[in-house]
């Protein structure tokens, strides 16, 4: 995905959550309250899956299978390392003072004595990893997560999350790359790999008799809660404001 490709499915992910907020309260008396947009979100869904089938997949697979393992581990270290970045800031932002530090700490050691992040010597010395972005962030403060939505390219999210791309990546320091060949092969390279990391379980998906599309909406919105309760969510009879729709405006 080059990076004409990257901003058009940006704007689109935005019209679609922005169609989401605006009309998640005019469906049926019988749509799922979490999932409003429901047809809407399986034939983008659907749409995901025809590209993954015909183009990442394939790529995610010779990847794995031809890629030496140091090699593949090297990448993903480095990657993670980037991500540590935006995870220092929004660690900050939620006023998590340990997490925040740990954060920083692994990006200082890694690019240091990890060469940019190729080894991960933070982990060696016991320097934990805190993956936080701003879709969290604003859940810590509140910000209810709106409908589930399906994003073109992207995959799975909901208004509140979609919202928080554009901060995450303006702290995504290959976004900010001004050479244009080699951002586009950082940020495809960085696309396999991680599809490359869910190979096995798209398999499974695959052979399982089950709605894929409600097993992972359902598992989506479990995993994002968990995230942002840190691990505790509050019991489900219980009010949980990360999980509220925003206000309809009067």
């Amino acid at each position: 995905m080059n990076a004409v490709e990257l901003l058009r499915s940006m704007k689109l992910a935005f019209v679609v959550a922005l169609t989401a907020l605006a009309t998640g309260c005019a469906t049926g008396p019988n749509a799922n309250p979490k999932d409003p947009l429901e047809p809407m979100n399986r034939s983008i869904s659907r749409f995901n899956d025809t590209l993954d089938d015909n183009v990442l997949k394939p790529v995610a697979t010779g990847y794995r299978d031809y890629t030496p393992d140091l090699v593949q581990t090297g990448v993903r270290n480095v990657f993670n390392n980037l991500s540590d970045i935006s995870s220092t800031v929004n660690n900050g932002l939620q006023l998590k003072g340990r997490q925040t530090a740990s954060s920083f700490m692994r990006v200082v050691v890694n690019t240091t004595f990890g060469i940019y992040g190729i080894f991960d010597v933070a982990t060696a010395i016991k320097l934990e990893r805190y993956p936080e972005d701003f879709g969290q962030t604003l859940g810590f403060w509140g910000v209810g997560s709106g409908p589930y939505v399906v994003l073109p390219l992207l995959g799975p999210s909901t208004v509140r999350d979609t919202v928080g791309l554009p901060v995450d990546y303006s702290f995504d320091p290959i976004s900010n790359l001004d050479d244009a060949k080699i951002r586009t092969g950082a940020q495809g390279l960085r696309i396999v790999d991680k599809r490359a990391g869910y190979l096995a379980a798209g398999n499974m998906l695959d052979e399982a008799s089950i709605d894929k599309y409600a097993f992972l909406r359902d598992a989506y919105l479990q995993r994002r809660r968990s995230l942002i309760h840190d691990g505790n969510p509050p019991d489900e009879d219980t009010p949980d404001l990360s999980q509220q729709s925003p206000p309809s405006a009067r």
